[in-house]
């Protein structure tokens, strides 16, 4: 009963002055809603970046083509005195040579890409061919929207066939349906479409031999037919002048057996590799690894956000004390009334530091409110942003673009408890300085 009647006391001083009350509580609010907000936001972005790394597969082994430097390059060029054709990279018998010589790789899925110019009539995209098997699916995670994809027939009877991306096919055939349809890639062979592919988000960089994809403007050839219609030198016309390559594969996607013989295969591989190539034109890309390594990042960016947060809170403790202790200046006279009426100093102490928590406690339940809004505010400040600054949008890596924040369930508790807890240690101060007044001064304070 007494706890009560000091509260409502308590609520009855507060209301006394509202916007002073209101203000202080500000503080507290805008504490709480910034430890949800951007735990929310960080782990939004932690999240969609182990997705990224998830989606290349935690058992396999990602082998890239890399150019070497051009100074290399020169010592290992072929052709005439006009033109010095490099050749770098992957090749058919370092695919074989892994896939069967290693036991523990279960499964070995080359790649060969390359830039080219695709027609449909008067209609063209520029886009990158990709020569693949019907695995390659598999790897993506990629879906079919319309027809089929590549199989292992079309590879081995070296077919004509070809698989559009989303917005390829929309750009060579806006007005009709692409299947059965023949598209020219080059300026010398015709394919026949057979499916098209549903839209896929691009996929971010992970680790320094795998860079981002855009898979919008693919077409899908099988991986045989690339060979011997494309071939693995490439001749492109730069500004009067000619630039070739040559490269067998842009790729080998290797899947391991177990989990736990990824890293030891990993290493295998890299010996492999160093021992039949003069130099280092590949990159060795673990999944397992990196999202290990995302795990740690998650946590020690959670931790930072956390951190910066908290500052937040404090500064709205501060504010509580600042208040209070003015408070306790002008009600000076009440404290030495309540003395002389018997009053005790664990009374003045109560009263005080109930006052500290009841503006707490309202700051910190606002805060939550707020914090919880942090996914419908975040998507409206995206949809404004691409309203407005379309540009700016476009700009800032898919990740951001496709962030999603994801509450932190353990943050809400956490905030609100801090909340309390900092309304408890920066109103003890002032609740202690107000119960140690002399009574007689008290009294006599103007």
């Amino acid at each position: 009963m007494l706890w009560f009647r000091t509260l409502l006391l308590g609520v009855k001083s507060l209301l006394l002055h509202p916007l002073r009350s209101l203000l202080t509580v500000l503080g507290i609010f805008i504490g709480v809603a910034s430890v949800i907000w951007l735990l929310a936001i960080g782990e939004g972005i932690s999240r969609k970046a182990q997705e990224q790394i998830e989606s290349l597969g935690a058992d396999n082994i990602i082998v890239r083509t890399i150019k070497p430097p051009n100074e290399v390059l020169s010592q290992n060029s072929r052709g005439g005195r006009g033109m010095q054709i490099p050749e770098f990279g992957l090749t058919r018998e370092d695919f074989s040579r892994l896939s069967e010589t290693i036991p523990t790789i279960i499964q070995a899925i080359p790649v060969r890409e390359v830039r080219e110019t695709f027609h449909n009539g008067s209609r063209k995209v520029d886009g990158r061919l990709v020569g693949c098997t019907a695995d390659y699916l598999d790897i993506t995670k990629q879906k079919v929207f319309e027809g089929r994809f590549l199989d292992e027939m079309d590879n081995t009877k070296l077919r004509d066939f070809c698989v559009l991306a989303s917005k390829t096919a929309e750009q060579l055939f806006p007005f009709e349906d692409p299947i059965g349809r023949m598209v020219r890639i080059g300026d010398n062979y015709n394919f026949t479409v057979v499916g098209i592919m549903q839209s896929r988000a691009p996929s971010a960089a992970a680790g320094g031999s795998l860079d981002s994809q855009d898979f919008s403007f693919d077409i899908y050839i099988p991986i045989n037919t690339f060979r011997v219609r494309i071939g693995d030198t490439v001749v492109r016309r730069l500004s009067g002048s000619f630039e070739g390559q040559t490269v067998q594969l842009n790729q080998i996607t290797l899947k391991v057996d177990r989990i736990e013989n990824v890293t030891e295969t990993a290493e295998i591989i890299k010996l492999d590799l160093a021992a039949h190539h003069k130099y280092e034109d590949y990159g060795v890309t673990v999944p397992l690894e990196l999202l290990e390594q995302a795990k740690t990042t998650r946590l020690m960016f959670n931790i930072f956000m956390g951190l910066m947060a908290g500052i937040s809170l404090v500064v709205g403790g501060i504010g509580i004390m600042n208040i209070m202790l003015a408070t306790v200046t002008e009600r000076t006279r009440e404290i030495g009334i309540r003395r002389a009426l018997g009053a005790k100093r664990e009374d003045i102490i109560r009263q005080f530091l109930i006052e500290t928590v009841v503006l707490s406690i309202v700051g910190g339940g606002l805060g939550v409110l707020v914090g919880l809004t942090c996914g419908p505010a975040t998507e409206l400040a995206m949809f404004l942003l691409k309203y407005f600054k379309p540009d700016a949008v476009a700009n800032l890596p898919p990740i951001i673009q496709n962030m999603k924040p994801i509450i932190v369930y353990w943050s809400i508790p956490l905030a609100f408890s801090i909340s309390l807890l900092i309304g408890v240690v920066f109103g003890l101060y002032p609740a202690v300085r107000a119960a140690s007044m002399d009574p007689i001064e008290a009294l006599r304070h103007e």
